[in-house]
């Protein structure tokens, strides 16, 4: 996602409304000796929604998240992930599948910008796709 023109300050909570604080991770993350950085609502943690924001920027990584979707994410990227480090798919195929099925360009194509419902539909459509390149590799080597 292209993040030019975006003014990262006016940013606010799709939960609660709050305004959205740039700061650590420190106290969110267990372990934070990476110095990660992370846009988090000023309502935290009554309201337990972030975004990480890519190392050494202030350009987030996603959308901001509560903890489910945070989860359903995690649980997407897992599943999706295997698809080319499995090296049944290269990264780029891995991802022009990613963005057919989500309906979207292969420029738009991340998981971290993804709701519930696609984040679920990607776990289950990467292990459905993951069975049955495995299974292919199985009968070509039979």
């Amino acid at each position: 996602m292209k993040s030019k023109g975006i003014n990262y300050s006016k940013m606010r909570c799709p939960y609660c409304g709050g305004t959205v604080v740039f700061r650590s991770a420190d106290g969110i993350y267990k372990d934070n000796s990476q110095g990660v950085m992370l846009y988090v609502c000023s309502h935290y943690p009554e309201c337990d929604t972030y975004v990480r924001a890519k190392k050494g920027t202030r350009i987030p990584v996603g959308s901001m998240a509560d903890r489910k979707l945070r989860c359903l994410r995690k649980a997407a990227h897992d599943s999706f992930d295997q698809l080319h480090r499995s090296g049944l798919m290269s990264k780029q195929d891995a991802y022009r599948w990613l963005a057919g099925v989500i309906g979207a360009p292969m420029s738009e194509a991340h998981i971290g910008y993804l709701g519930e419902y696609y984040c679920q539909l990607i776990a289950e459509e990467s292990r459905k796709l993951m069975a049955r390149l495995t299974a292919g590799k199985h009968e070509a080597v039979e």
